[in-house]
């Protein structure tokens, strides 16, 4: 390998709460010979990123901004309301955003769902993370509703969470750059998509048999015509049972039998 050849890589960033696991087990078995870096990135940082080429691809939540970041929905989460394991919310298997309209529900700046007005009451000061909020919810000032992911990534002991009905979800795509299509990035979306190993996506026809070659219907091989002067002694030939029946009348048969012996 010369000094100017760099052997191939593949970075892979993610948003909080996603987890790749699977599917970088999967890339480790399939190409083994090219590592698979993670890079961990906050969700209003992801795009950048991409553009900026710190990353090859990334896991990341939509909307994806511009129009130069291609992107393939992949599944949408579960939005759930964090509270204190004592809350009153904590009896009930599901609840509504009327449910929740005399409570203070947080806001943090790091929210990732698409709000038109969010629930409850507000709080006198936005937290500034998801992390900050979890916080202030663990000490009695109000309640959190986030993705399902994020409630387990900062899951606590004193807290849980209940599914929250007709609320926006948040979904998680895999994002890259258009003009850096690569052949991994190719082999990533490949696993996301659940193709096997012998998939044949992007990978070359196989060039077909000669005709001349090709085995008979049953896989069994033609069979092989008689060579001349045999007699048409082969099975079908003029020699065989068929020829023997079409005899003209009046020919003379030989008798086949044991030979007589003479006197």
């Amino acid at each position: 390998m010369t000094g100017q050849e760099v052997p191939p890589s593949f970075r892979l960033a993610y948003v909080p709460g996603v987890t790749p696991t699977k599917w970088v087990r999967i890339w480790n078995e399939r190409l083994p010979d090219v590592p698979l870096t993670l890079v961990q990135v906050p969700p209003a940082e992801a795009c950048a990123l991409l553009r900026d080429g710190g990353a090859d691809a990334g896991l990341v939540r939509l909307p994806v901004d511009g129009t130069d970041l291609s992107a393939i929905p992949l599944y949408a989460e579960t939005t759930v309301v964090v509270i204190p394991k004592d809350h009153v919310v904590a009896a009930v298997d599901e609840v509504s955003p009327e449910d929740l309209a005399e409570e203070i529900v947080l806001h943090p700046l790091d929210d990732t769902l698409d709000w038109e007005r969010p629930p409850g009451l507000p709080a006198l000061e936005r937290p500034a993370t998801t992390a900050d909020a979890i916080e202030l919810v663990a000490a009695g000032v109000g309640l959190l509703v986030v993705p399902q992911s994020l409630a387990r990534l900062h899951h606590r002991k004193d807290l849980t969470y209940r599914p929250v009905s007709d609320t926006p979800e948040s979904r998680i795509a895999l994002s890259w750059p258009q003009d850096e299509t690569t052949d991994l990035v190719e082999q990533f979306i490949g696993i996301v998509r659940g193709r096997t190993v012998n998939s044949t996506r992007g990978r070359p026809p196989t060039a077909p048999q000669p005709k001349g070659k090709r085995p008979e219907k049953g896989g069994r091989p033609a069979a092989k015509s008689p060579r001349s002067g045999s007699g048409g002694s082969g099975r079908g030939g003029a020699g065989g049972a068929k020829g023997a029946k079409s005899a003209p009348k009046g020919s003379k048969n030989v008798k086949r039998g044991k030979p007589r012996r003479k006197p």
